[in-house]
């Protein structure tokens, strides 16, 4: 039995790869049926948030929520899920609904990816003319990834309009 689930998984992860390249090269439709081919075999918190990230592509943020909810119920510590909730979210003009998610994804214990939600809540802040906090989360962006091009023109735009 165990023998057997390691197959799955070991197929389930193929499907993933096989996926992501798909997703990548702009065969939406296609990454979307291997996304969901992975999850059956095996489901993983990371299936569901990619498959989300596609439908995102797609505009369908609605489904793309939908996934993340599901990755969230496998791993409440990936913190994926809750930044594209929160991206997603903000896509919709809910900028208010996105932040506590997005918080959310600046304390999960299994993120590589810190940047994405500062970047996102430094977006908002923006977005609300509340310069201070967008800086305050866009130097938090680059504290985590000093290479991050968004938040560094970020920064600099809003040093900027403060100047």
């Amino acid at each position: 039995m165990a023998e057997e689930r390691e197959e799955e998984r070991k197929q389930a992860v193929e499907l993933f790869k096989k996926a992501y390249e798909l997703q990548m090269s702009g065969a939406l439709e296609e990454a979307c049926d291997h996304y969901k081919k992975s999850i059956a075999l095996y489901p993983t918190a990371e299936a569901y948030t990619f498959l989300g990230w596609t439908y995102s592509f797609m505009g369908w943020y609605d489904d793309a929520i939908r996934e993340c909810h599901k990755a969230i119920e496998i791993d409440p510590d990936f913190g994926n899920p809750y930044n594209d909730i929160g991206a997603y979210l903000i896509e919709k003009g809910q900028l208010d609904e996105a932040i506590p998610w997005l918080e959310k994804a600046t304390e999960a214990l299994r993120y590589e990816s810190y940047c994405f939600p500062h970047h996102n809540l430094g977006r908002i802040w923006e977005k609300k003319g509340e310069w201070y906090r967008a800086m305050e989360e866009y130097q938090k962006a680059l504290k985590a990834n000093p290479d991050y091009v968004l938040a560094a023109k970020a920064l600099g735009r809003i040093k900027g309009m403060l100047n």
